[in-house]
């Protein structure tokens, strides 16, 4: 099992969503807005699922927020973003099944690992042609 808190395309416009938590309290606000740290997410894993964006249907607030996720076997998740990490919600788009007890994965990179065999086949593949591309750089 892979277990990596690196995207291989380095997106120079993405923040991951745990990176500056040490830093909130000093810009005076202890929350961030959890709609753009979802889009953010949305932004880093996007090119290795079937489809991904966050929830326009279920509400978005400052400590929380809703990611659909089609994964390229073709299953559908919710997830649900908070300061605890990334939790499956329920099996579809747009859905919260509180009978759904889920662990929290501290990354969205962790959580796709454990849902998508194709999405670590995917990331992997982009890490490699990362890595050759550094490689070729740097002779």
């Amino acid at each position: 099992r892979m277990e990596t808190d690196c995207n291989p395309m380095e997106l120079p416009n993405s923040m991951g969503f745990e990176e500056d938590s040490d830093y909130r309290d000093f810009e005076g606000t202890d929350v961030k807005d959890m709609r753009l740290e979802a889009e953010a997410v949305v932004n880093d894993v996007l090119f290795a699922v079937s489809n991904m964006f966050v929830s326009k249907t279920l509400p978005c607030a400052e400590d929380v927020a809703y990611i659909n996720v089609e994964t390229r076997e073709r299953n559908r998740y919710c997830l649900e973003l908070t300061e605890a990490g990334l939790r499956v919600v329920a099996y579809d788009f747009d859905q919260t099944d509180d009978r759904l007890q889920t662990p929290y994965h501290e990354t969205v990179y962790s959580l796709l690992d454990s849902l998508s065999p194709a999405y670590r086949e995917v990331f992997g593949n982009a890490l490699l042609q990362r890595l050759e591309a550094l490689k070729k750089e740097s002779q």
